[in-house]
């Protein structure tokens, strides 16, 4: 009897302390994207909190994008240019990654996880495939927090590097996003 008693309470307590991730689906339209240009005589950030992204534990796969347009640098000038002349996001509007979670995500209450994603890095028209760390953090029942940080070389993708000395650009870029997903419900209307 109290053998039964144990394993009830332990079974109890990884019901309510455990947090599988199986067959559920996380989205969001708010998260941050951040790229760093760190050349030798000059360095910015550019960032959007316009951050697309979908998290399928089903499927165990992914896609995030942003739309290029929303990107900020703090000056207007540079922002134009960047846009028109070297991400041409009139013709290339939008920045993507989608692929697969390599591993089985399941958290506790509380608790982060490293993960690997590998997938495909679309921008200015180029694809590129690649691995990317991440961690994923449990806030709620309904909501999980995704951080990651990756590097691109802008020649992968034929964007062309400014010659204009104070628009300096380093050639790799870390891009970094930050997102709150919140599970997404089923509609059984």
């Amino acid at each position: 009897m109290m053998k039964n008693l144990i394993v009830f309470f332990f079974f109890a307590f990884l019901v309510t302390f455990s947090f599988e991730m199986k067959g559920q689906t996380y989205n969001t339209d708010k998260g941050r994207a951040e790229f760093l240009s760190k050349a030798a005589l000059n360095e910015f950030t550019g960032v959007s909190d316009d951050l697309n992204g979908l998290l399928d534990f089903e499927k165990n796969s992914f896609d995030f994008f942003i739309d290029l347009n929303t990107l900020k640098t703090g000056i207007g000038l540079r922002d134009r240019h960047m846009r028109e002349n070297y991400l041409e996001t009139k013709k290339y509007p939008y920045a993507e990654f989608t692929g697969k979670i390599n591993e089985q995500v399941k958290l506790e209450k509380g608790q982060s996880k490293l993960l690997n994603a590998t997938g495909t890095f679309k921008i200015h028209g180029k694809e590129k495939n690649m691995v990317v760390p991440g961690k994923i953090t449990w806030i709620s029942d309904s909501e999980i927090q995704l951080e990651a940080t990756f590097k691109i070389l802008l020649s992968d993708y034929n964007i062309a590097i400014p010659s204009v000395i104070f628009y300096e650009l380093s050639e790799e870029q870390t891009i970094s996003i930050k997102a709150n997903l919140k599970k997404k419900t089923v509609n059984t209307k």
